[in-house]
């Protein structure tokens, strides 16, 4: 009786313990794809300087922003993935000092900067897998306006910013939640610079060189697909 019921139990063990095994996370490997959804921080990291050629000891100033963005990565090894992202922001130039430091905001525009890396994650399979990463970054600015001040100051503006392509670097990990389910904290640093010109009636075209020069933080979720 007592062999039984120990082969009964037996019996019934081995595929609970098959499913539990099959519900522990498993890490990352070659083929994966990786959906991650973040909210991020774009915090510029440069102020700017010389409005040309009328205000050449001008110093301005580009907003931080946050916003959503979503992000694809694909394992191409175990260790190897290559990361795209996407997302968009809004951020104001504004004067720093002296006469654009009066005016206050200058401009605005939307950002949209697709980043691509090629990521090396330490211990894929792991629950907790950091990895680093670097790569190209091409960044694409729209809708750019003159402020009302800037306008008020001096006149109808015509304002534009150059689109900018540069290098980019990035560090973050990834820790499971569930088997298809992990958080995510990532920091990017990104080499990005414009050229704003405005055109005015009243000072005719004036430029400045804008280093952006963004830290990029963010935090989500990741999904395995």
């Amino acid at each position: 009786m007592k062999k039984i019921t120990a082969a009964a139990i037996l019996a019934l063990a081995l595929p609970a313990s098959a499913a539990l095994a099959a519900e522990t996370p498993q890490g990352i490997g070659k083929g994966d794809v990786l959906l991650r959804v973040r909210v991020i921080g774009v915090l510029p990291s440069h102020t700017s300087g010389g409005v040309l050629p009328s205000l050449p000891n001008e110093h301005i100033k580009t907003s931080s922003s946050a916003a959503p963005e979503v992000d694809i990565t694909y394992m191409a090894t175990d260790n190897i993935g290559f990361e795209l992202i996407a997302g968009t922001t809004k951020h104001h130039v504004s004067g720093r000092t002296g006469t654009t430091g009066a005016i206050g905001k200058l401009l605005s525009s939307w950002v949209l900067p697709p980043t691509l890396t090629a990521q090396y994650h330490f211990n894929p399979k792991g629950a907790m897998r950091p990895y680093i990463g670097a790569g190209l970054n091409y960044t694409i600015f729209l809708n750019e306006k003159a402020s009302k001040s800037l306008k008020t100051a001096v006149g109808p503006t015509n304002v534009h910013l150059s689109d900018s392509f540069g290098w980019a670097v990035q560090a973050g990990i990834d820790v499971d939640i569930s088997p298809k389910v992990f958080a995510n904290l990532d920091v990017k640093y990104i080499d990005l610079d414009t050229t704003a010109r405005l055109r005015t009636t009243a000072v005719g075209t004036q430029r400045s060189r804008v280093h952006v020069d963004p830290f990029v933080v963010g935090v989500g979720l990741g999904f395995r697909l």
